[in-house]
């Protein structure tokens, strides 16, 4: 059974979007409700720090990586090898096979202002073989900047990867992904990253760069602190420290400063699970929407054909397939111009389509120009 629509481009499903003659009405201003100042800007050279690593994780239940073959992972050996040299042990990594190691890549975000002392989040991902990290121990990892070479922290613990693995006879279930894991609060910051700030030229980096936002956080701020703040441009909000305020108590007066957020008209659709988010700031103009369903059935009908008395023919089986085709009535509705996404929602309600007529009916009513706003696909 297929259910669609009919595109005027020949496609066997029925989609009739006409639309009107209208002149193109202005739409509302968008708003996305308010917000703290410091859940929508950052501070001008306070980026988080990106550090990787390499390591070793051990006591794993022979899921790590495997040592020979053309498969195997002759760095984690080495590894190894190299490891147990440090405590005084030399061992040939010719005679080293194990499958309770696996090697590793670790990945952290150190916050702008961690000081040395402070744990972080470690995430780890296999690089070899290895077959499951279930049950591991991360060993002693140096997390590094990869751009400068230098070591920020170090990491160790318990690998937490809320996977299962179970195999048996050459059969097995998994569930969820057993070759990432993280080390909560795994590593220790040992060097605090360098600060960029300058403390007599301040800025506001906005998150998501907006010429209207910019203007209501540079009001805000200028209510509370006058002429504390310009916009440079969409992205940046220059502040101007009072000469008797520090840097630090004027920052943190402004973190609570609530502003009122303008955001953009979006539709955001994925195909693959059929997710529709739309804000509540999209219109759409005055436009027909004809839905029509076209049913294609089949049928395969076992039959026996048996030879003739005394033919001395054989007994066929085989199988008559039949096809129907039963088109339904077309159902329409016609939206007003400047229609908002709840009355929307109710008219194709009306429809009784799923979710995947609705992304059809939205990328249609875009390419017909009644669609007031950006659509994302995913």
């Amino acid at each position: 059974m297929s259910r669609g629509f009919f595109l005027i481009s020949g496609s066997f499903l029925l989609l009739l979007l006409c639309l009107m003659l209208f002149p193109p009405a202005a739409q509302a201003q968008a708003d996305g409700g308010t917000a703290r100042l410091k859940d929508l800007v950052v501070l001008e050279g306070a980026a988080p720090m990106q550090l990787t690593g390499y390591g070793l994780v051990v006591g794993l239940d022979r899921t790590g990586d495997r040592a020979r073959g053309k498969r195997g992972a002759p760095y984690t050996v080495q590894s190894i090898a190299n490891m147990l040299r440090q405590f005084g042990i030399t061992v040939d990594p010719a005679v080293l096979s194990s499958r309770n190691v696996a090697a590793i890549m670790a990945t952290a975000t150190m916050d702008p202002f961690s000081g040395a002392g402070s744990t972080i989040d470690v995430t780890i991902s296999s690089l070899g073989d290895a077959k499951s990290l279930s049950g591991g121990i991360l060993l002693q990892t140096p997390l590094l900047n990869p751009l400068t070479g230098q070591v920020h922290a170090m990491a160790q613990g318990a690998v937490s990867t809320s996977a299962v693995l179970a195999a048996s006879n050459g059969s097995s279930v998994k569930v969820n992904h057993s070759n990432t894991g993280r080390v909560p609060n795994g590593a220790i910051v040992t060097a605090a990253p360098p600060s960029q700030i300058d403390a007599n030229r301040l800025g506001l980096v906005l998150k998501r760069p907006d010429f209207t936002n910019a203007m209501r956080i540079a009001e805000a701020i200028n209510a509370a602190f006058a002429d504390a703040a310009t916009v440079e441009h969409p992205g940046l909000v220059r502040l101007t420290v009072p000469a008797a305020d520090s840097p630090t108590v004027l920052l943190a007066a402004l973190e609570s400063l609530e502003i009122n957020v303008d955001v953009p008209a979006r539709i955001v659709i994925n195909e693959r699970t059929g997710t529709i988010v739309a804000g509540g700031d999209v219109r759409v103009g005055e436009v027909m929407v004809t839905y029509g369903s076209l049913i294609v059935s089949t049928q395969a009908d076992p039959f026996v054909s048996q030879p003739q008395p005394f033919s001395q023919g054989e007994t066929v089986a085989g199988t008559a397939a039949t096809a129907s085709v039963a088109e339904e009535g077309a159902r329409s509705v016609v939206l007003p111009s400047n229609t908002d996404v709840n009355e929307l929602a109710a008219a194709l309600n009306e429809l009784g389509l799923t979710a995947r007529d609705v992304i059809a009916i939205f990328q249609a009513i875009k390419r017909a120009g009644a669609l007031q706003g950006e659509l994302i696909i995913l």
